[in-house]
């Protein structure tokens, strides 16, 4: 079982916000209480937020699928849905949130308290009441809720260090930074003893800085063995990185100079990852670097450490000889990883706070877009699409089941200009028209002889004449049908009379000729 979890995919879905009410207040002695339809609550959000005692990721890597509550619906007597509780995700500091489909960067999560909404819940449906207007007095339908937001995204965690620890399996990274921190990591004599970063604060004068100890590389990282470059993001956010060579070693073909060419190769193999604002890091080859030559207590490892210092500072490196076994060398490079460090601080540039820039909507500025499309399977092959935040989600809202929330949709779209748009791009009466994108795309034939104002026109509440296949005949119309029922019923009464005229007949005839015979 992992215990230490850096990356997971997580699906998150905000809550649905509660439908509307449609209600008519009934009291005695009150014919025309009106409508009091509550409206409904809005979803629940699902919001990450950076948390001190949070280490790891591990709770959503068991767990992937969260989900926000969704909102109550709205009842009569004007009582409101009850909003649905949202749902806080506690991650560590430096996670970095990511869309899963592009990779796209969608948050930097670095200090303890930021908060930021991942799946925003929705909004929740009008009641009938809030629907209400001097000409639409009591409306008989209300608007749904509508859905949360919902998707996949990456949680990625870069530790938050100043100074990596890089080198090979068992050269002594833990080791040190155990006896420069309060950290106690793993320590053992075989490789890949440290299989997650480890994090230590050191303190050399006024600098206090964090210290990461990354699992160790080997040749051929880069293509997946040993560890691969997994751990490599916990790198990326450092702003200087110690290569810690071991001069003890007794493994054939190694010293501290091949060891550090390798390194330095499989760095310049890693490829930095996009920072929160969008622009790329500096890369892992470029950035300061100070060469430490561990376990100098031994003997061998002494006078290797003087044989190959020389050769480290003719290629610019900055060598300390330390052991972390006897504790040697570890001010002198503690200082000097400070010294590496308070130069970054210093070249960082300051930090202004943002300004909020608002930027109004232009009076002539369209909200919707229309497209014409070649589709075999349209009428005619031809499909128009709308496009828009505001059509979208008055779709959503609209129950197709009430034809008056249906006329009600078409009176919002006439007025926002959506048909005049299709009038312009080509569609005529029976057009097939869409309205959105995805499998929450609503497909009609459109009908432009639709006229607006559905509040003007007589009708029960729910139903919407405009969409009403009776047609009410005319006076002219009503006396035809009359007539044409009462010659009906007098040639009915006109053929029964006859037929006993006949049979009358024929019984009296019938005595005669018996007598006759």
């Amino acid at each position: 079982m992992p215990m230490f979890v850096d990356r997971v995919v997580l699906h998150v879905a905000g809550g649905s916000g509660g439908h509307g009410c449609a209600s008519v207040h009934r009291e005695k002695f009150k014919p025309l209480g009106g409508p009091d339809g509550g409206n409904g609550g809005r979803g629940g959000s699902v919001r990450l937020v950076v948390d001190a005692s949070t280490t790891t990721l591990l709770d959503y890597h068991h767990a992937p699928h969260r989900t926000a509550g969704n909102g109550r619906p709205g009842e009569g007597d004007m009582r409101h849905g009850a909003a649905g509780q949202d749902l806080v995700l506690r991650v560590p500091a430096g996670t970095v949130v990511k869309d899963a489909a592009d990779g796209r960067v969608l948050a930097d999560l670095v200090d303890v308290g930021t908060a930021v909404d991942l799946a925003p819940g929705g909004a929740g449906g009008l009641g009938n009441a809030a629907l209400a207007t001097n000409k639409r007095k009591a409306p008989g339908f209300a608007l749904l809720g509508e859905p949360g937001w919902e998707g996949d995204v990456v949680l990625e965690l870069k530790s938050l260090a100043d100074v990596a620890l890089v080198g090979y399996p068992s050269a002594g990274k833990s080791s040190l930074v155990a006896s420069m921190s309060a950290a106690r990591p793993k320590i053992a004599d075989y490789p890949f003893t440290t299989l997650v970063p480890n994090l230590g604060v050191v303190v050399a004068g006024d600098e206090r800085f964090v210290v990461a100890d990354v699992p160790g590389l080997i040749e051929g990282a880069s293509e997946g063995k040993g560890l691969g470059l997994q751990f490599l993001r916990h790198v990326e956010r450092t702003a200087a990185i110690v290569h810690v060579l071991d001069c003890a070693t007794l493994e054939p073909g190694r010293d501290p100079i091949s060891d550090l060419d390798v390194i330095e190769a499989e760095l310049a193999r890693y490829a930095v990852d996009l920072t929160a604002t969008g622009e790329p890091g500096l890369p892992l080859e470029q950035r300061p670097v100070l060469v430490v030559l561990n376990k100098v207590d031994v003997p061998e490892a002494r006078e290797l450490a003087d044989f190959v210092r020389p050769e480290l500072e003719e290629r610019g490196h900055e060598v300390v000889e330390v052991s972390a076994a006897s504790h040697e060398g570890l001010r002198e490079l503690s200082f000097a990883m400070a010294r590496l460090v308070r130069r970054a601080r210093e070249a960082a540039p300051v930090a202004e706070a943002r300004r909020i820039v608002l930027r109004p909507r232009a009076v002539d500025e369209t909200e919707f877009a229309v497209t014409r499309e070649d589709a075999e399977d349209a009428t005619d092959g031809v499909r128009f699409r709308v496009r828009g935040d505001r059509p979208e989600r008055w779709v959503r809202q609209t129950d197709f089941a009430n034809d008056e929330a249906v006329g009600y949709l078409a009176d919002r779209l006439a007025k926002l200009g959506v048909e005049e748009e299709l009038f312009a791009a080509g569609a005529v009466a029976g057009s097939e028209v869409v309205i959105g994108d995805g499998p929450r795309a609503v497909v009609f034939d459109w009908d432009p002889t639709l006229v607006g104002g559905a509040e003007l026109l007589g009708g029960r509440r729910g139903e919407d004449p405009r969409l009403s296949t009776d047609e009410r005949p005319t006076r002219g119309e009503r006396r035809r049908l009359m007539e044409e029922r009462k010659a009906g019923r007098a040639e009915t009464q006109a053929e029964l009379e006859a037929e006993r005229l006949a049979d009358r007949r024929a019984e009296r005839g019938a005595p005669a000729d018996r007598g006759n015979g």
